[in-house]
């Protein structure tokens, strides 16, 4: 499976750990959210690292559907 998600500005608490909710869809078309609590490159290269922080700072506001989602939720 194959997913497209781009990061929200809305932060969740999952557990006790902050998560940040993603928007996305899979190939298919079929809507998703993703709970991340953490994101990091898999490389050595110090530029791309500077690029990837750079970029992971831009959020799009969430949707109303992610806006429901509760603050605090126990999976």
């Amino acid at each position: 499976m194959k997913i497209t998600i781009e990061s929200t500005s809305q932060i969740v608490h999952v557990n006790g750990v902050e998560a940040r909710i993603w928007e996305g869809a899979t190939e298919a078309g079929v809507p998703v959210f993703a709970f991340l609590t953490r994101i990091v490159p898999v490389t050595g290269d110090l530029e791309a690292h500077r690029v990837f922080k750079t970029e992971l700072m831009k959020t799009k506001a969430p949707s109303a559907a992610v806006e429901g989602i509760p603050l605090r939720l126990v999976l």
